[in-house]
């Protein structure tokens, strides 16, 4: 038979991906991690984890096992709710995985109000530009730039945004003025590292500048956004993030524009756990 102090410990390892670092969250010790962990897997037949000096990752038992842990892991809060636990806080670490705009830019400076509001809630933002497996439970909630095609999967859309074409006040002085599309082919841009773009909806530049110039390339829009700022040349940047530097001058805004959405995406058997919807709901509010 499960032992629920044994699940408790197994869920702990799993969303902090480490012995050590469940051991931490927990207060205890890590060989009691350990053991407890082996009991586990001892109780169900078969081995949960595949342990290694870089961490803990499930095995795929361990993402069954998973499924059913949080399931019990909801109902219990949700009995513990329902039983009168005025005071009962959610609490636990929630993995975030957002492109690196909306993590920077919308999510990062609201971490406070967050904290403020739910103490015991560890946000562990991850901020970049490639596509995350929630079923593998490389992170515990998306903000994506699609609605995802197939799985268990709770979706909602959150937003529209815009992206346009920048530069500098310095660039535009020293340049010109920018008046038609055909131009554009002539000024040093900054763009993605093509390779490692992992995001379809990111692949757009061919539908701005044809024969573009890019000099500059970085997986990161913040260091593209600086390197606009600086004088470089153009960018084509989120219309949110640019619009709050005063040294950026947005170039034929009627000419270049592209439209994206960002959804929240979010596994189905989470979906009612506390932490979880604690930081959906915080999510939905920024937008």
């Amino acid at each position: 038979m499960m032992n629920w102090d044994d699940l408790r410990i197994f869920l702990a390892v799993a969303r902090t991906g480490g012995l050590l670092s469940a051991a931490r969250r927990l207060g205890i010790d890590h060989t009691t991690v350990a053991r407890r962990l082996s009991a586990l897997e001892a109780a169900v037949g078969a081995r949960l984890v595949d342990r290694s000096p870089r961490g803990a990752r499930l095995t795929d038992a361990g993402l069954k096992l998973l499924q059913h842990a949080e399931r019990i892991e909801a109902e219990a809060l949700a009995a513990g709710a329902g039983l009168g636990a005025a005071d009962h806080q959610p609490a636990g670490a929630v993995r975030l995985a957002t492109p690196e705009a909306f993590g920077a830019w919308l999510v990062a400076p609201q971490a406070k109000a967050l904290h403020e509001r739910h103490p015991g809630i560890q946000l562990e933002l991850v901020p970049e530009a490639r596509a995350v497996n929630l079923s593998k439970r490389e992170a515990d909630i998306a903000v994506t730039l699609a609605r995802p095609a197939r799985g268990r999967l709770y979706s909602r859309k959150l937003t529209d945004y815009r992206l346009g074409l920048y530069a500098s006040r310095s660039y535009l002085e020293r340049a010109g003025p920018i008046t038609v599309p055909s131009a554009l082919k002539d000024h040093p841009l900054a763009w993605y590292i093509d390779d490692l773009i992992d995001i379809p909806e990111l692949r757009f530049l061919d539908q701005i500048v044809e024969g573009a110039r890019p000099v500059f390339r970085s997986s990161s829009i913040a260091a593209q956004q600086a390197a606009v700022a600086s004088g470089l040349g153009l960018g084509v940047l989120h219309v949110f993030a640019a619009e709050q530097v005063p040294e950026l001058v947005r170039v034929l805004p009627d000419a270049v524009e592209i439209r994206r959405s960002y959804w929240l995406v979010l596994h189905a058997d989470q979906r009612h756990l506390p932490r979880i919807r604690v930081v959906a709901d915080f999510l939905a509010a920024l937008t």
